[in-house]
């Protein structure tokens, strides 16, 4: 346990950034699913829409620190890649 004052401080931050990011993470996983459910469904208009707002999702989360950007950017050409295949 924390001993000394900034210590304490670093743990309530901490934990305050855990929920924040775990929050941005689920929101990003909710996108890339509805662009998943679109390509699923053969609605290329559908799966496009939604993929705009992914990327964009996904791009802001790397750019915090949720996500590496190699993954982010991995992520978004497979989601192109299944698209460009409808």
């Amino acid at each position: 346990m924390a001993n000394h004052k900034s210590a304490k401080n670093r743990i309530n931050r901490n934990n305050k950034r855990c929920i924040i990011n775990g929050a941005r993470k689920s929101r990003v996983r909710t996108f890339v699913k509805k662009v998943e459910a679109a390509i699923a469904g053969g609605n290329k208009e559908q799966a496009a829409e939604a993929f705009k707002i992914a990327e964009s999702e996904m791009m802001s989360a790397a750019r915090k620190g949720i996500f590496k950007r190699n993954t982010a950017s991995r992520t978004v050409s497979r989601l192109s890649k299944k698209i460009k295949a409808l």
